[in-house]
């Protein structure tokens, strides 16, 4: 399904049903496929929503407003819109930096906050090395495929590599260049200490993207009582590499906020 956001037209997955509702924030270079395999799982418990962020996917491309900021926006406005009453935001690596600052603004319907293997809310300053690699990530097939090597533990299935190539690929010129050359430097660090749900980090325990290191001290002690989990065996690309541990440990988490549970034994 389409929604319209400010005019926009955002790609709309969902399944499953239930309170709270998941909503999923994409990698950059991801699409809402990248949950399909989370989603199946955690949709026998919860409504699931994923959507292709502006210029991903099946969604508008704008010319402009890439920022974080215009990308928390779209999420408010799909909350509003689907209405989502109570839900939790699970936001990886971009979607991750995403989700934060829209919990720092305490939407009311938000109870929840997963932080799957997130980019920090301090700005990243990569070496050169590194900051040519991922500006020229997405330019064509054979860079897409080192891309992805980078960023997994093991290869996936030949099918799902094809997903994941056709997602990064597929994305705008603008999409694509707003994340390296300004997105990653957006420092949204004063705004995250302004979280008042409960938050569950989860990260892979051989992210070269994003470290255990990082996330111990660029996210962990800026977000009040946040917690962190370390998935096994998993590289930065979570849903991908671990998609059943990811959802157990999201699971997990929503059952130990009590409202699906009560829901249940009602």
């Amino acid at each position: 399904m389409k929604v319209k956001v400010d005019g926009l037209s955002l790609n709309v997955l969902q399944t499953g049903s239930g309170e709270p509702a998941l909503l999923f924030l994409h990698y950059w270079g991801g699409s809402a496929r990248t949950w399909s395999a989370v989603s199946a799982s955690l949709g026998r418990d919860f409504r699931c929503v994923a959507y292709d962020q502006r210029g991903w996917g099946q969604s508008d491309a704008p010319a402009d407003g890439y920022s974080i900021p215009d990308l928390a926006s779209d999420a408010k406005h799909i909350i509003e819109s689907l209405p989502l009453r109570q839900c939790v935001l699970v936001g990886h690596s971009m979607g991750g930096k995403v989700a934060q600052l829209l919990a720092s603004q305490r939407p009311p319907e938000l109870e929840g906050l997963v932080l799957v293997a997130p980019a920090p809310p301090t700005p990243q300053n990569l070496p050169e090395a590194a900051k040519q690699a991922q500006l020229h990530a997405y330019d064509n097939r054979e860079n897409a495929l080192r891309a992805l090597a980078f960023l997994t533990a093991f290869p996936p299935s030949h099918d799902l590599q094809e997903q994941v190539i056709s997602d990064s690929l597929g994305g705008s010129p603008q999409a694509k260049l707003a994340w390296p050359t300004s997105a990653i430097r957006e420092d949204i660090s004063a705004e995250v200490s302004k979280i008042a749900v409960p938050t569950l980090i989860l990260a892979g325990d051989q992210d070269r993207q994003d470290s255990l290191e990082q996330h111990r001290r660029e996210v962990l002690p800026r977000i009040p009582g946040a917690k962190m989990t370390v998935i096994p065996n998993c590289g930065h690309l979570i849903p991908i590499d671990q998609p059943d541990q990811l959802a157990d440990a999201i699971r997990s988490f929503v059952f130990s906020l009590g409202r699906p549970l009560a829901a249940k034994l009602s």
